[in-house]
């Protein structure tokens, strides 16, 4: 695995860069985009962020600096580097995924997944990192980038919110969160931006959704579950959406909490959380990835013959954790 060294190297020769995020992306994702779009900027280099969707992202998402300038699509424009950043394997760059394959031998990869086993020419996988954005905020001190205000917005985002407001990570996110407000960074509003606010109509959707929630016993492993059918989030914000996996993480006397979000009539994107079983193992098991806490994956067919695939994963998994 590539240093930071290495990848500042990389950056500073570049006169043009494209910075890309996962498809589906969150607060650390499209906080990385932006923050490293800036510091490049800041260098004089050329420049611009990418999502490999059609669709916009959360709107709340749109309340970090730089984020409307993201572009979403599947064509990838040329450069003489790629970043894809926060992105656990290729596949997560969505539909940038082919292009960015053909152009592989130009790929840098900065990422905290723990699955990931790089998929660029130069892949920096820094596991004990709370965040992407952790890794952006050293990357930029070997730069020699000012952390001005609306970059720390940026970092604050993915740190935050990638930490569970601070609940887990090591002791230095603290340290760089104090840098980052020291800078100027509002962490009241960007809480109320990123994590708090919901409409009404949005609650009621998730009240739905919390109350057919189900406990399943799977070879002695407790499983709490949430299903959000394509007819509950049809018409809903992606953020409250994405919201109901913060129920189920720590659901008392269950070892796992689970999501399935429908993205369409037959399609799912699903969320796993559990406190003690390292359920990155079941998302790759899957065809996802994650990090041990906290991890995700697709599945395609009726919620019926998803669960089925995931009950055969977890059989015995219990045993194994």
């Amino acid at each position: 695995m590539g240093d930071l060294e290495q990848v500042a190297a990389w950056l500073k020769t570049a006169k043009k860069v494209v910075v890309v995020g996962h498809l589906r992306p969150d607060a650390d994702a499209i906080g990385s985009v932006t923050a490293l779009v800036a510091a490049l900027h800041q260098r004089g280099i050329e420049a611009e962020g990418m999502i490999g969707q059609e669709q916009r992202f959360a709107e709340n998402l749109y309340t970090i600096p730089g984020a409307q300038e993201v572009q979403r699509g599947d064509r990838l424009p040329p450069a003489d580097l790629y970043v894809a950043v926060d992105c656990g394997s290729l596949d997560r760059t969505g539909l940038l995924s082919g292009e960015i394959e053909r152009n592989v031998d130009k790929l840098i990869v900065l990422d905290h997944h723990a699955s990931n086993e790089g998929f660029g020419a130069l892949n920096h996988i820094a596991v004990e990192a709370e965040a992407t954005t952790v890794i952006l905020y050293d990357l930029f001190h070997l730069m020699g980038v000012e952390i001005d205000r609306p970059l720390a917005h940026c970092l604050y985002a993915g740190l935050v919110t990638d930490t569970g407001s601070f609940r887990w990570g090591g002791t230095r996110m603290h340290t760089i969160a104090a840098d980052l407000m020291s800078r100027g960074v509002d962490a009241r509003q960007v809480a109320a931006d990123l994590l708090d606010q919901v409409s009404a109509h949005d609650l009621k959707m998730v009240g739905r959704v919390l109350a057919g929630i189900d406990v399943l016993n799977i070879d002695g492993l407790s499983l709490a579950l949430l299903v959000a059918k394509h007819r509950d989030v049809v018409g809903h914000s992606a953020s409250a959406v994405e919201s109901l996996v913060d129920f189920v993480h720590s659901i008392q006397g269950c070892d796992l909490g689970v999501v399935f979000k429908a993205t369409s009539a037959n399609s799912w994107a699903v969320s796993l959380r559990s406190e003690t079983l390292d359920v990155s193992q079941i998302a790759v098991a899957l065809g996802g990835g994650g990090h041990r806490p906290s991890a995700g994956y697709t599945a395609v067919g009726s919620y019926q013959e998803a669960i089925d695939e995931l009950i055969e994963v977890l059989r015995g998994f219990g045993d194994r954790a």
